[in-house]
């Protein structure tokens, strides 16, 4: 237990400290931990309680709280979907989480999770594709080329030997800023043959894997079912609240559809299209072994991605563990040092008699 001289503190990172950590580990090394992490938290999936994220919808975006335990530890993440907040200067998605003791409820860790929410949902989309795409798969389309698309493309390189990359976005600048984010990466990753294209069909033609982690609102089709090969793998990442899809309802009844939990990608994902009873894989079962994965090669296979809670849940651990390794962070006292825990109205007195009070702004 991490105490101070009056009692527990709390380990608190926030973004810059994060982005300090990851250039300390490595991001291809940190990406490969997170996904070692995804794997052994989705192996236990039976020891989880589990349930949908609750989201606060209004006209601009959504806010959403997504909270799992395994009866040990409990890990929530509020997050914020604002497909508008560049014009006010803030990132389209902003979140930060906590990871706390079922034993006490002691608050453990409280971090940001802007940025590591970015690389969590690249660990995930390899450690799906790990277990779906081809075993030969050397190319990518990457469509969708905003704020989560460099990681995506990392994570693909560094872990799963993709080579060549195809871009496409309605915006050509979003792609030449990831083109040249990429090759300014050459000192930690080996280099991509990479290609921006005029369209999502040029981008995804030849392609083994495709990735589409677009912003659209509603009910978009950036891929039609007649765009599809045999044997590619899909990883749909973009649409992950009611109302907002990504792909032609056609994709799904010609791909073997796999899913994080069920009762939320019906509600959030792609197959929020399709008849309640539409048939679905659940992925922890294909890591398990419990059920196939890709049956052969000419087979196209879709994780219908909308991020859930214990892949939080993993990204907090990999946080917690890594400050601890090299000393990042600070501790802070989110809840009071009181040397009489039944005595919060005493320690607050004291306080004012040992801090000087503050002056008005």
């Amino acid at each position: 237990m991490n105490t101070s001289v009056n009692g527990p503190r709390t380990l608190f990172l926030d973004t810059p400290e994060v982005a300090r950590l990851i250039h300390t580990v490595g991001l291809p090394a940190s990406l490969k931990e997170l996904v070692e992490l995804l794997r052994q938290d989705y192996l236990r999936w039976p020891d989880f309680q589990k349930a949908a994220r609750v989201a606060a919808y209004t006209p601009d975006g959504v806010i959403e709280l997504m909270p799992i335990t395994d009866g040990v530890r409990y890990s929530f993440k509020c997050v914020n979907g604002h497909p508008g907040n560049g014009r006010y200067g803030l990132p389209t998605v902003m979140a930060m989480g906590a990871l706390l003791d079922c034993d006490t409820g002691m608050i453990r860790l409280l971090s940001e999770l802007t940025l590591t929410t970015a690389l969590r949902t690249a660990a995930n989309s390899v450690l799906a594709a790990r277990a779906l795409a081809r075993a030969d798969s050397r190319s990518m389309a990457l469509i969708g080329n905003g704020a989560q698309s460099d990681f995506q493309a990392i994570a693909f390189r560094a872990l799963m030997g993709i080579k060549e990359l195809r871009l496409y976005d309605v915006d050509r600048h979003a792609s030449e800023r990831l083109r040249r984010n990429l090759l300014a990466s050459r000192d930690f990753m080996d280099p991509f043959q990479i290609r921006i294209c005029d369209s999502a069909e040029r981008a995804i033609e030849g392609a083994d894997i495709v990735t589409t982690v677009t912003a659209h609102q509603g009910r978009a089709e950036v891929l039609s079912a007649d765009m599809l090969a045999p044997g590619m793998h899909l990883n749909a990442v973009g649409g992950d609240s009611p109302g907002k899809t990504e792909l032609d309802p056609g994709i799904l009844t010609k791909a073997a559809v796999f899913v994080e939990y069920p009762p939320q990608t019906r509600r959030e994902g792609e197959i929020q299209q399709m008849a309640p009873d539409f048939p679905v894989t659940e992925l922890w079962q294909v890591l398990a072994g419990l059920v196939p994965g890709r049956t052969d090669r000419h087979q196209i296979t879709l994780f219908d991605s909308v991020g859930f809670a214990l892949e939080d849940y993993s990204a907090l651990r990999f946080i917690q563990s890594a400050a601890i390794r090299y000393g990042a962070g600070i501790r802070v006292d989110v809840t009071p040092a009181q040397s009489d825990p039944r005595d919060l109205y005493g320690w607050w007195l004291a306080q004012g008699r040992h801090e000087p009070a503050l002056q008005q702004a």
